[in-house]
């Protein structure tokens, strides 16, 4: 990590601190697999300045990278998407699920050999980022990156260029290897999907 990478790590990880989105406890993640630790980005997001300040320095990840259009998923990509687009000069769509699929809708379409970032609050597993890489190239377009404030993942899933700003190391453990169940501690589900 360069040294102005720390600082931004430093700056992202007292903004969470701050805004009260740092949880630890026993949580159910969207994955369906649980933590101890959650990173609830919304809490974050919700302040205009903070969501410009960490979406701007996310953007300057891909400096020098011709982009046309931000794509995050719904929810937690969607302000993402909208902050790193207006840093970057370009449009921002969101991907929604619709009958369990990622879809774009409301009149969002991605022309043929645009080059598209791909963009998220948290990757763990990156699946939804996955299903919105498929739904771009699926669309003719080159994904030129992934992006994302928090990696959970200790590498990267994807198979094209991913920038994050802050690692966030924290274990996730398959439901029937969880202490916290044998435990007796109830999971709570904090995020945007429903359970599993």
């Amino acid at each position: 990590m360069t040294a102005t990478d720390t600082r931004t790590s430093a700056d992202v990880e007292q903004r969470l601190q701050r805004a009260g989105a740092l949880l630890s406890g026993h949580f159910q993640l969207t994955s369906g697999k649980h933590s101890d630790r959650y990173v609830q980005c919304a809490r974050l997001l919700c302040q205009p300045q903070d969501a410009e300040a960490v979406c701007r320095a996310l953007a300057q990840r891909f400096d020098g990278t011709h982009i046309d259009l931000v794509v995050g998923p719904a929810l937690g990509g969607v302000i993402v998407a909208h902050e790193v687009a207006r840093a970057l000069g370009t449009p921002a769509y969101f991907t929604e699920r619709k009958e369990a699929e990622m879809q774009l809708r409301r009149g969002f379409a991605i022309e043929r050999g645009a080059r598209v970032l791909v963009v998220e609050d948290v990757v763990t597993t990156g699946g939804s980022v996955q299903e919105v890489v498929r739904l771009v190239r699926a669309a003719g377009a080159e994904v030129v990156g992934v992006g994302s404030i928090i990696q959970r993942a200790a590498s990267s899933p994807f198979d094209v260029r991913y920038e994050s700003l802050l690692r966030v190391q924290a274990v996730a453990w398959d439901v029937p290897d969880c202490p916290l169940c044998k435990q007796g501690l109830p999971a709570v589900k904090p995020g945007s999907r429903p359970g599993r």
